[in-house]
């Protein structure tokens, strides 16, 4: 396991994911930018540790908030503890202490939950998902109320070498560490016996018994493990936002770690790094433009369901495996002839979406909204010709695209065919 984990271009892709980390503010040090990458960070360690579950060993929750919310908790009560007797070596250790916390409700609401995979599995933990979030409300002095609980993550004044984590960018470093920790620790937990049984479990669960492994107790340890590392992302999440809410307990928290690594891809370990970029890309970019941020990730959700079920890094998989083989040169060319129309399209739907929303709105009641602004011109809706150019649009692109793809999956397919040959 050691040898393959220190493997020279292992080592290699990991210290260049932790040097393009450290440049990025480099590029940008707007205070949105900052804050766009601190949300990526924690949600790449959020949803690599709901990947645990899923990917590595098969077990799809619909209640992995209550971890990641357990370590949001438990880092802001600890923020508080500390007070002035802290310092920012104490801070930045306190995200580990949220993943403790998390590991502890894991070892106690865990083998409940993973006495059956599947469904049932899925159910307990929606169910009990939503208990604990339900209960949230119900003990304030440990969840704080509607308010939640607040912090203050500045208690060193001075700071170690003027670290006091006050700046928001000083945040994103400490973030970046805690990625590539915890990163090369869910790695490294992959490539040992416990991590290869779990994806035995996953695949074959009957054989796995068979030779003599108590398949719930693997499940069981995943879990607590799986949910240590989401306490880890909470703490970040809890010393970022400097307040904790019940909202990191609830379904939608569940729901949104669940689109990220199903998008980015469960098979892949870094696909799930992919998803939560997207996502949150989505969220708050996206969604600071438009209101119909959701409808537009929903739609990108069913995409990625008919066409990339194994999500982005499939793709990217596909493209390694043809480019390593020369062939990348033969599809690229018609990746370009798709892309045109596929964007034309998408600029006709992205009108006809933005022109209804608008029409159908009526936020300062006093009816629908009358105009609307696109790629800086004004539309007036109450008439036809904006939404007969936005069909034509989208119609004509959508007619492009299939008209090249046939080009395109024809090459593609051929490629792939040729790869296989080469293979076999």
């Amino acid at each position: 396991m050691i040898s393959t984990f220190f493997r020279r271009d292992r080592l290699l892709l990991w210290g260049g994911m932790l040097l393009v980390g450290i440049l990025l503010p480099r590029f940008s040090s707007s205070g949105l930018m900052i804050s766009l990458l601190c949300q990526i960070g924690i949600m790449m360690i959020f949803a690599l540790s709901y990947n645990v579950l899923l990917g590595q060993t098969g077990l799809l929750s619909f209640g992995h908030a209550i971890y990641y919310g357990a370590g949001a908790f438990a880092t802001m009560h600890l923020l508080n503890a500390i007070g002035k007797e802290g310092s920012v070596v104490h801070v930045a250790l306190l995200p580990l202490g949220g993943g403790v916390a998390a590991l502890l409700l894991g070892i106690l609401l865990g083998w409940v939950t993973t006495k059956k995979a599947g469904t049932t599995f899925a159910m307990i933990s929606l169910g009990i998902g939503e208990m604990v979030a339900a209960s949230s409300l119900m003990f304030p002095v440990v969840f704080g109320g509607e308010a939640g609980v607040s912090g203050n993550r500045v208690i060193d004044k001075i700071g170690l070498f003027g670290v006091t984590f006050g700046p928001q960018v000083q945040v994103y470093y400490l973030i970046v560490a805690w990625v590539f920790v915890a990163a090369m620790g869910m790695f490294a937990l992959t490539q040992t016996p416990l991590g290869r049984m779990a994806n035995a479990v996953r695949d074959n669960p009957e054989r796995a018994e068979f030779v003599g492994y108590n398949t719930q107790w693997v499940r069981y340890i995943m879990l607590v493990l799986s949910g240590f590392f989401a306490g880890i992302a909470g703490g970040l999440t809890a010393l970022t936002y400097e307040i904790v809410t019940a909202e990191t307990l609830n379904a939608y928290t569940s729901g949104a770690v669940l689109l990220m690594t199903f998008v980015g891809g469960i098979g892949f370990f870094y696909g799930p790094m992919i998803g939560a970029i997207l996502i949150v890309i989505m969220q708050i970019l996206v969604g600071g433009i438009t209101h119909a941020w959701q409808l537009y990730f929903g739609l990108l959700f069913l995409f990625m369901v008919l066409r990339a079920p194994g999500g982005f890094a499939s793709l990217i998989a596909i493209q390694r495996r043809l480019y390593a083989a020369g062939l990348f040169g033969r599809v690229a060319p018609w990746y370009l002839v798709s892309g045109i129309p596929g964007a034309l399209m998408l600029v006709g739907l992205i009108g006809l979406i933005e022109m209804t929303y608008a029409a159908l709105s009526d936020e300062e009641g006093e009816g629908a909204i009358a105009t609307i602004k696109l790629l800086g011109e004004d539309y007036a809706l109450n008439t036809f010709g904006p939404w007969l150019a936005a069909a034509a649009v989208t119609l004509a692109g959508y007619a492009l695209l299939q008209l090249a793809n046939r080009r395109l999956f024809r090459e593609w397919n051929g490629a792939l065919a040729t790869l296989q040959g080469d293979n076999d």
